[in-house]
């Protein structure tokens, strides 16, 4: 391909890509905003998972980060196209003959790969060499709001954005499982900062599901660090041992909702008087 040709292309192809990344982000996160706000304004089932509450000075700087965000995924993601139609990477195009498990397998496999990438590299990040270059603006976000999702400093934007490029040079990713999981990624996303547990209390607790993580799980991570580094399930943080130890005990007073705290303060007080 020529130089002008590229050029042409790039200036075709690419702002698709960041609308699509920008537009994709920016729905989910308004969606889950005004779930917010109908919880903590129009009903007592939930709190903030934290006292501090985010200052319109964190709003502004969460927004900021994640329009460069997008800007960096979407440069990769031309790369990404680039390399495929050279053969580099193996992308299959969707097809109307497509069949459903195959594409729910392709899907799992994204997410469960995802994982453990995120986990590993997140971990590295928080190294004391490495966290002030990659990791350390994201961290500014102490009590994050949903616009925290991708509120990322350049360097861990292109961290992050490597995932798709490597996974596609190892196995073939289909266009259809790409699509769900991408959808699936930023959904768990930003309900991970969203301040406000937004899983039902059966979601974290129960038997066959308490290994996936809750709001209250990353919430965690922002508030102390150093504990929690998974993304979608707690195997990880479990084998390695870095899981918080107070996670459960936070999560189930996180799902109280408000009468529920005052029923077990007024409790307490009523066994300290006696």
């Amino acid at each position: 391909m020529s130089y002008d040709a590229l050029i042409d292309l790039f200036a075709r192809a690419w702002p698709t890509l960041l609308s699509y990344d920008a537009g994709r982000n920016v729905g989910v996160v308004c969606g889950v905003f005004f779930a917010i706000l109908v919880v903590l304004r129009l009903t007592s089932w939930r709190t903030r998972i934290q006292a501090r509450v985010p200052r319109l000075a964190d709003y502004a700087r969460e927004i900021g980060y994640s329009l460069q965000t997008a800007a960096v995924f979407s440069l990769i993601g031309f790369g990404t196209f680039l390399g495929s139609e050279a053969g580099v990477f193996h992308m299959i195009a969707a097809t109307p003959g497509d069949q459903a498990l195959p594409m729910i397998g392709g899907s799992l496999a994204l997410i469960i790969a995802h994982d453990a990438y995120f986990y590993w590299t997140h971990r590295l990040m928080h190294h004391r060499r490495l966290f002030k270059l990659f990791h350390r603006g994201h961290h500014r976000s102490h009590a994050p709001t949903p616009f925290a999702a991708y509120a990322f400093a350049w360097p861990e934007a292109i961290v992050q954005a490597l995932f798709l490029p490597s996974i596609a040079l190892l196995m073939p990713v289909h266009a259809t499982a790409l699509f769900a999981f991408l959808t699936f990624m930023i959904v768990r996303n930003v309900m991970g900062h969203a301040g406000v547990e937004l899983h039902p209390r059966w979601f974290g607790l129960g038997r066959l599901t308490s290994w996936n993580t809750t709001t209250t799980y990353h919430d965690l991570h922002h508030e102390c660090a150093g504990a929690n580094y998974g993304l979608y399930f707690r195997w990880w943080d479990q084998l390695m041992q870095t899981e918080h130890p107070d996670y459960l005990r936070r999560f189930e007073r996180a799902t109280l909702g408000r009468s529920g705290r005052r029923r077990g303060t007024r409790a307490a007080s009523v066994n300290h008087q006696a």
